[in-house]
Formats: C-alpha cells, structure tokens, sequence
C-alpha cells in the first residue's frame, strides 16, 4: 500500500465513527517488519523532512507543532529520536511534560503549553502535552483538587476541555500554526514486552518505575479515555492520527510520511530576491570575484 493511502487510513476525518476496534496495533499495511527492508524508505522520508525543515525555516510563515500522545512504552521517544534525527536541531525543539509544577498549577491547564508554543519557521515536539488534562487527569480524578478550580467547575470539566483544547487549536492553525496529533497505539500484550525488555536490560532498567505496573493495571480506563479524546477533539484543522506501534519502524514511517505530506501542503518556498536587493548582491558578488582575480591563484602550500 501506498504511503498517501497508509497515511489517510491513520487519519481520523470521522470522529464520531471513531474506535480502537477499528484500529489492529499489529497493522502493518503491507510493509514489511524488518526494519533493514524498509530503511530506504525511512531514508528518503527523512531527507525529505529535513529539506521541508529548511523551507520551513526560510519561508518564515508558519511553526509545526507535533502532539505524541501514547500509553506508557509506545514509543514516544523513539519517535522523536528517529524521525526527527535528520532535521537541524537550531530549529526543532523537544518538550516533555511530566507531572505540572506548583507554578503550573497556579495557572490554568493550557498555560505551560502556551509558553513552550514554536515560534514561526520552527518544528516545536510535545512529548505527552496538555491532552495529559483529559487522560491521566480523567484516569486520576483526585489531580483536580491540586488544580484549585473553582467551586461547581467539576461539573461536565471534560466537555469543557474537550472544546477548549478544540478552540486552542483553531486559534494556533488560524495564526499559523500547523498542528499534528499522534496516538501510538499498542497493544496490552507490546507493552509488557517492552517493560521486560527495560527490566533485562540494565543500560534500560532507569526507564522503569513501579509506578508503570499500578498504572498498566488501568488499561482499560485509559483506553476509554484516548478513544473518548480521539473523538472529542479530531477537527479538520488538527486531526489525530491513530498509528499502529507494534512494529516500532512502522511507526516512524508513518509519522514521517504524516509530516512530509503536510509540510508539502503549505507550499514552502525560499524567499526570492529580486529588484534593488538582487542588484545589490550582484554587485557584492561582483566586488568578491574581483578581490580574487587581483589576488591572483592561489599557490598550492609547501609541503
């Protein structure tokens, strides 16, 4: 199967129809599960990715924001180490969201992602992001007391952020900000062999928390909680794509090939200089070139 078919199956334009049924983590569509096989392709993702990065740079006009959102293990990190290893790191930044500070909870819940927002003609990366508020927030009700909201606020609090996140993400498209959602999606039985493979192996073993076994014993709650967000919050300007993760370079490819379609859809171009400011380059061009001719060849150096 095609990439531009792989990728619009991945892409939610039907929320309301929306369910992990429909959604086999195994998925592969075809492409093969050996990495070796499908390296060329990741290859040339990957140089189309970091051409569009430089574009993006130079064109000026607008700032990509990539949302990864997956149970613990599907392979957020990897993601970001593999997709994103050829792009200029000057213009790509990595945010990781872990538990808010007391700070953040003095604020209300979008306000720390608002300040790490990308600036226009950069890549900004969120690794979990402000859908933490409608996931584990949902999974763990009692994180609301730390919030501090107001009396009464509880009530219908997920509708209200569900559309609040939505008017968040029309605002950021409307001012120029193309905005990409990933949900990694693995299966129960995946993440127990990545956990074991992090216990095995002790380079790994720091990746690991008790924590991890208390929340996997929650599948079943997180996963009404991503599937009610998928249908909550995929929109025409910021839809989720639900990828398969199982097989890790799977994932990659489709993530690359998500973000290269898109890029490619805001025809980036370089800034092209014409008029006063084209004959004034000429002309510094001009003055090099003859700085060089009076200077003569150059002489080989003296061994």
């Amino acid at each position: 199967m095609k990439l531009a078919k792989i990728v619009k199956r991945c892409r939610i334009d039907k929320p309301g129809r929306f369910r992990f049924a429909d959604h086999d983590p195994a998925e592969s569509f075809g492409l093969s599960t050996e990495l070796a096989v499908v390296q060329p392709m990741l290859d040339e993702g990957l140089a189309r990715l970091a051409e569009l990065q430089r574009r993006l740079y130079a064109d000026g006009r607008w700032a990509v924001l990539i949302v990864l959102q997956g149970i613990d293990a599907a392979g957020k990190d990897g993601v970001i180490k593999h997709v994103m290893s050829g792009v200029n790191p000057q213009g790509c930044v990595v945010h990781s969201f872990k538990s808010p500070s007391a700070e953040e909870l003095t604020h209300d819940f979008l306000w720390r992602a608002s300040k790490a927002l990308p600036e226009r003609g950069q890549i900004g990366i969120f690794n979990r992001s402000y859908y933490e508020e409608v996931l584990v927030v949902r999974v763990h009700p009692e994180y609301l007391e730390q919030e501090k909201l107001p009396a009464g606020s509880h009530k219908h609090i997920w509708k209200h952020r569900f559309k609040e996140i939505g008017a968040f993400e029309q605002h950021l498209a409307r001012n120029g900000t193309l905005v990409l959602k990933f949900h990694l999606r693995i299966s129960k039985e995946e993440q127990r062999k990545r956990f074991l493979a992090r216990l095995e192996e002790p380079h790994k073993r720091w990746k690991f928390s008790k924590a991890d076994i208390a929340e996997r014993a929650r599948w079943e709650d997180y996963m009404a909680a991503f599937e009610d967000m998928i249908r909550e919050t995929s929109s025409e300007t910021a839809p989720w794509h639900v990828v398969p993760s199982d097989h890790k370079h799977v994932a990659w490819l489709i993530v690359s090939a998500v973000i290269v379609e898109a890029l490619d859809k805001l025809k980036l171009e370089y800034p092209k200089v014409t008029g006063k400011a084209l004959a004034s380059l000429l002309e510094c061009e001009r003055a090099l070139k003859k700085v060089e001719s009076a200077a003569g060849p150059r002489k080989s150096p003296r061994r």
